[in-house]
C-alpha cells in the first residue's frame, strides 16, 4: 500500500511540473494596450437606461421600459425567455416566440394581469417595481395596441 501512495505522489509532481509550462495566448488586447477582460455584450442585451424625472409621468417609450423593467428576465438568455421558449417550442411554435417582444398573441389586459398578479415562476410586480404608468405603457407595447 505504501508503495502505491508513493507513486501517486511521484505521479502528481510530475504532472504539476509539466503542467507549468507557460504558453504565449497572443492576447492582442493586452499586447495593444487595451484593458483585459470579455467583451461588452451585444447590443441586443444592453437594456436601456432610465430617464430622469417622474415615474408616475414617464416619458420613455414602452419599448425601452420593457428593455429596462423586464429585460433581466424577458431580453435574450434571461430565465422568462428560456421558459417561455420551451413552452412555445412545445406547443409547436418557433424558439423566436420566446420572446414577448415577438408574441403577436397578448393583448395589454393579459400583459397588465400577469405583472401584477405573477405567473408560474415570475413574481408579481408592485406598483414600485413597475408604476402603473409605466406598465400601462410597457403593456401597450408587448400587446401591440391590442
Amino acid at each position: 500500500m505504501r508503495g502505491a501512495h508513493t507513486g501517486l505522489v511521484v505521479l502528481s509532481i510530475a504532472l504539476a511540473l509539466t503542467g507549468c509550462k507557460v504558453v504565449d495566448t497572443g492576447n492582442k488586447a493586452q499586447a495593444d494596450g487595451a484593458p483585459a477582460g470579455p467583451p461588452p455584450p451585444p447590443p441586443h442585451q444592453m437594456r436601456a437606461q432610465m430617464a430622469a424625472g417622474d415615474r408616475l409621468r414617464t416619458t420613455m417609450t414602452g419599448e425601452d421600459l420593457f428593455s429596462n423593467r423586464c429585460g433581466t428576465c424577458h431580453l435574450d438568455w434571461g430565465m422568462g425567455t428560456n421558459l417561455i421558449t420551451k413552452q412555445q417550442v412545445a406547443l409547436g411554435h418557433p424558439p423566436s416566440m420566446g420572446l414577448l417582444a415577438n408574441r403577436d398573441d397578448l393583448t395589454a389586459d393579459y400583459v397588465k394581469s400577469v405583472a401584477r398578479m405573477g405567473k408560474g415562476a415570475m413574481p408579481r410586480q408592485t406598483r414600485v417595481d413597475v408604476t402603473d404608468a409605466e406598465l400601462d405603457k410597457i403593456a401597450a407595447y408587448l400587446g401591440k395596441g391590442k
